[in-house]
């Protein structure tokens, strides 16, 4: 095991968060069973919010980014895990209250930890990460609901995103009919190529504001909340379910009961963070397996280590499409 290992680590600085790479030793990192060589990990708004102060994600000072990570197990003092097992972690308090995936070498809670999955690379795992993962866990949560593609079309909003773009692909490959909703106009061609039926445009489209509107929507992923979800609850469609997952356009939810009371509406909040570890791996395992995403080349690219700085704010921005893995410390 190196002496000492390159983190990106996170501060508080004079009442402002800062961060910045740092060399740390094992005997730094917080108390975990398993100690993992880190390959890759990934960027997801959570950490680009926690990285830039954008947002309050980070519970204590000093902390390593990075809500992900997958690598090689080089240490472990839990039976389950063993010297060379691949692994990957993504969620719980990593990259906020305890040591994340931005680093070199990481000490992590053994029940945090999944194998990975026969079928995929520890690339694979960042490249789908915990935003793929979300919108797998959000698929499967609909599912359970009722949904299938039969009830009819489903609609994805934020649909370039990380969360989005891999829900678009997921869902067409298994045979549901897509509606892709964004606000860039650029990447039409990109979302069609994923597997949907039909776009709309964000900067132009004009939403009803009738407690209920015409019905549309057997199910939907919406990562944008605020306005857009009180307007997706107008416009399902009987018996249809909502997987609430994100808040790009806002926290509040101006509604009325008559979607859910009149047409059996069910709104679904998926929390990926705290999902219990029994659920995580039947999710993990559908991904490798019917929920494999197909255009993993095109949602996903690599970043290096020494990129994160420049592109946190990117991300904040909202100038950033699909998924960036962090190649850290793969051959």
């Amino acid at each position: 095991m190196a002496a000492s290992f390159k983190a990106y680590r996170i501060f508080e600085d004079g009442g402002k968060v800062a961060a910045r790479f740092v060399e740390m030793q094992t005997d730094e990192l917080d108390a975990g069973e398993v100690t993992i060589r880190v390959q890759y990990s990934s960027i997801n708004y959570k950490d680009a919010l926690a990285a830039t102060g954008a947002g309050k994600i980070i519970r204590r000072f000093p902390c390593i980014g990075g809500v992900d990570l997958a690598g090689v197990v080089i240490a472990s003092r839990d039976p389950r895990f063993h010297e060379g097992d691949q692994v990957l972690a993504t969620g719980y308090d990593l990259g906020v209250s305890h040591d994340g995936g931005y680093t070199e070498v990481a000490r992590v809670p053994a029940d945090w930890i999944v194998p990975l999955p026969t079928g995929l690379s520890t690339y694979d795992v960042m490249a789908i990460g915990t935003a793929g993962f979300t919108a797998a866990l959000a698929i499967t949560r609909m599912e359970q609901n009722g949904l299938t593609p039969a009830e009819g079309p489903v609609l994805v909003t934020g649909a370039t995103g990380g969360v989005g773009s891999i829900a678009v692909d997921i869902l067409s490959n298994l045979g549901y009919a897509v509606t892709a909703l964004t606000g860039k106009q650029t990447e039409h061609a990109l979302l069609r190529e994923l597997g949907a039926k039909e776009i709309l445009d964000r900067n132009t489209f004009t939403r009803g504001s009738r407690p209920l509107e015409a019905s549309m929507w057997a199910g939907a992923i919406d990562n944008l909340g605020g306005e857009w979800l009180a307007w997706i609850t107008r416009t399902m469609k009987q018996r249809g379910c909502i997987a609430s997952i994100g808040l790009a356009a806002g926290v509040e939810l101006q509604t009325t009961v008559m979607p859910f009371i009149l047409r059996g509406v069910s709104l679904l909040g998926v929390d990926s963070s705290q999902t219990p570890m029994d659920v995580r791996r039947e999710v993990w395992q559908r991904i490798a397996e019917d929920m494999r995403p197909r255009h993993l080349q095109r949602i996903a690219h690599v970043v290096e280590f020494d990129e994160l700085p420049r592109l946190f704010p990117r991300y904040v921005e909202g100038k950033i499409t699909g998924r960036a893995v962090v190649r850290i410390g793969a051959s």
